[in-house]
């Protein structure tokens, strides 16, 4: 499933840096670059458009008076490097917030979240509805992998870092489990410990405050049990089938 993505930035340097990113997933096309949002209206209505990074002070008009003045829009990324708009741009639904200069650790964060809710909004919840299969990038060492979603049997916090276990193999990678946990589509993950997430579809047996992985016993925290437990049980199949 390709991403098409628009940019819109005054700032020559700033649109290299996003386009560097971008070139990092094999899936994100851009397919349209603007210094402002004026410029960038007609190819801002294209139904093709999956989402759009915006600057916020720009000529012409100002990137948040711009969605305002919107009755429809792709999914909207800031990116600026004023903090103080976050909580009026996020009144305006906009999907993430990146605060200039963007690191890709936490691009890489915001693309993720990109692909669950292009995920969710198309309404994709079978394999066999995607050119590929849905799936997150990590960052292992200095290297981006891709993980489907399919695999991952569940992720364990190491402190800074996580341990993802997949069916291919375990996968390290420096980021918290809120940050993945984050991430995933929420309707085939959940919480259940401040140190463990589940595939929902991937549980064995339940014994006690217990869940079963792929032979591996994981706990359930006190403040977790009640609705992780409904979820599980109450779980009606997902796109991750086996």
């Amino acid at each position: 499933m390709n991403i098409n993505c628009l940019i819109i930035d005054d700032e020559p340097l700033a649109v290299e840096v996003l386009e560097s990113h971008l070139k990092e997933f094999s899936n994100a096309v851009v397919v349209g670059v603007f210094s402002n949002p004026i410029d960038a209206l007609p190819a801002f209505k294209r139904p093709d458009i999956d989402v759009v990074f915006m600057d916020i002070n720009m000529p012409r008009m100002n990137g948040l008076e711009f969605l305002r003045n919107l009755n429809t829009h792709p999914l909207i990324i800031i990116t600026t490097a004023y903090r103080e708009y976050a909580i009026e741009s996020y009144e305006l639904e906009v999907l993430d917030y990146l605060v200039k200069p963007i690191p890709f650790n936490r691009f890489l964060k915001s693309f993720n979240k990109l692909n669950a809710r292009l995920l969710q909004s198309k309404g994709l919840k079978q394999i066999g509805d995607f050119d590929q299969d849905p799936h997150i990038f990590l960052k292992v060492d200095k290297k981006l992998i891709k993980i489907f979603l399919s695999e991952i049997l569940y992720i364990e916090s190491l402190k800074d870092y996580i341990k993802l276990h997949s069916r291919e193999g375990t996968f390290i990678s420096h980021k918290s489990l809120s940050s993945i946990s984050e991430e995933l589509p929420a309707e085939n993950f959940i919480r259940v410990h401040k140190s463990y997430t589940i595939a929902i579809d991937k549980v064995k047996s339940i014994e006690g405050n217990l869940i079963e992985i792929a032979n591996k016993k994981i706990p359930i925290g006190r403040n977790y049990v009640k609705y992780a437990k409904e979820r599980i049980l109450n779980d009606k199949g997902n796109f991750l089938t086996e």
